[in-house]
């Protein structure tokens, strides 16, 4: 039996999980001896007033997903896969561990350097995916822009490598935009990040970009009905998935499409287990940017299912992801992706420790679980007169040099958390606005910054 219980930072405890244990004897604390849910915020501050580490049972309880990104090993993390799990993973199916090559890239530039190129990027690639569409669609493959596609997809990895935070902004969003289209490059700005986090090389982050871009492209030759289904017989089921093999089919005889490209279409729906599809591939005969792709598909298929109103909260698509580990997904890939784009996502709309709600519009890169946030809501949960940026990272180590110097004790500091992230639309804020108007104090300080350097 696997391991149930994992020790975490009391700053890691979430609502959902049930604490088991204590860094000090329970009958000096006002909680059950026999351990509890964590059912609110106001028992996780009673907690951090009392302690510093908990123990949680991650069978009993909601895993800590997050502490897998600061605290969990290797062991841990395999401690839950479940017996059906097991029963669903041939014992045969083994696969090469995952060589990860740290900081091949230089660190993320700021997001005002990168915005107002990525922008039109953004627009120019939205483009040239809907022509694809159209031309494949239509038939007529000799007027495909694949080489403009391939320029695209290739000046768009170049982009996510010096700033992760801007083209995710542009494509975290869900707005009006045809879904395939949007979906799409979603997945492919994914895919990158995942990339750029485990160093791939730049070479085969383009091969990946332009795969997962065109993973869809069969998605033409089905009826549009049967794709908007949200529920379809095993009849339909088997004739929905053919789109990859139409896909494949297409994109060979397509000019221009080189076979590495094709080799993502083809297996971005296996799966490790040889549950997927086309071709029931197991363990390492799928290569690896086909599970990658499978992995950001999956995430952005959660996270944005065709015909919701709204996308879903990223740390539930995340706790999905995590469940399917070491059966459709290579686990050290699961945890890496977990690890790459954080619990939350620049444009989570995400509820503070302090109550307070607001929407993650900068990412830390080098903590993850304290990006910069825009304060949206206070604590009654009332529109603030004017959107306040917060960033968690510089408000802790601010508090925390106080505690240094003696100015205050540990007990007179509140470190502000995340608490949990939100579905869109539970509470009123237009993320969008959101948005739009950081981007545009953004553009306006990097134009100003620029400008100065040009003065006498």
């Amino acid at each position: 039996m696997g391991i149930k219980q994992v020790k975490v930072d009391v700053n890691e405890v979430t609502v959902g999980m049930y604490v088991s244990g204590l860094d000090r004897p329970w009958t000096q604390t006002p909680f059950p001896l026999q351990g509890f849910y964590v059912r609110d915020l106001d028992e996780i501050k009673q907690l951090k007033s009392l302690c510093k580490h908990v123990y949680i049972d991650v069978i009993k309880g909601r895993p800590p997903v997050s502490s897998d990104l600061k605290t969990l090993h290797a062991e841990s993390l395999r401690s839950r896969i479940s017996a059906r799990e097991n029963a669903q993973t041939p014992a045969n199916v083994k696969v090469a561990p995952l060589r990860i090559q740290r900081n091949q890239y230089p660190p993320a530039q700021p997001l005002k350097k990168e915005i107002k190129r990525a922008r039109q990027l953004h627009q120019n690639v939205y483009h040239a995916v809907g022509e694809v569409l159209d031309y494949l669609g239509s038939n007529e493959l000799h007027r495909v822009p694949i080489v403009e596609t391939k320029r695209l997809a290739s000046d768009m990895v170049d982009s996510v490598l010096r700033s992760p935070d801007a083209f995710t902004w542009l494509s975290r969003v869900q707005e009006k935009d045809e879904y395939t289209y949007s979906h799409a490059i979603r997945c492919s700005v994914w895919a990158i990040l995942f990339g750029r986090h485990i160093g791939l090389p730049k070479r085969d982050l383009d091969v990946l970009a332009m795969g997962v871009l065109l993973k869809d492209v069969g998605k033409v030759k089905l009826d549009q009905g049967l794709l908007a289904k949200a529920k379809r017989t095993p009849e339909e089921e088997r004739e929905f998935e053919t789109f990859v093999e139409k896909g494949v089919d297409i994109l060979r005889k397509t000019p221009g499409v080189e076979p590495r490209v094709i080799s993502v279409v083809k297996t971005h729906c296996e799966r490790l287990n040889g549950s997927g599809y086309p071709l029931h591939l197991q363990g390492d005969k799928i290569p690896l940017l086909g599970k990658v792709a499978g992995i950001v598909t999956f995430y952005d298929n959660t996270t944005n299912p065709r015909g919701a109103r709204q996308p879903i909260a990223p740390s539930k698509a995340v706790s999905k992801l995590y469940e399917l580990r070491n059966t459709q997904f290579q686990e050290e890939l699961v945890v890496e992706f977990i690890r790459a784009i954080g619990l939350y996502p620049t444009g989570t709309l995400v509820e503070l420790s302090t109550g307070e709600v607001g929407v993650v519009v900068e990412q830390n890169f080098e903590r993850r679980l304290k990006p910069k946030v825009m304060l949206v809501l206070d604590a009654t949960k009332s529109p603030l007169r004017s959107p306040q940026l917060l960033d968690l990272a510089e408000d802790e180590k601010r508090k925390q040099a106080q505690i240094d110097s003696g100015k205050k004790t540990a007990g007179e500091v509140e470190k502000i958390e995340i608490a949990r992230d939100l579905e869109p639309g539970t509470l009123d804020v237009d993320i969008i606005a959101v948005r739009d108007n950081y981007i545009m104090k953004k553009e306006k300080s990097g134009l100003m910054a620029l400008l100065e350097k040009f003065q006498p």
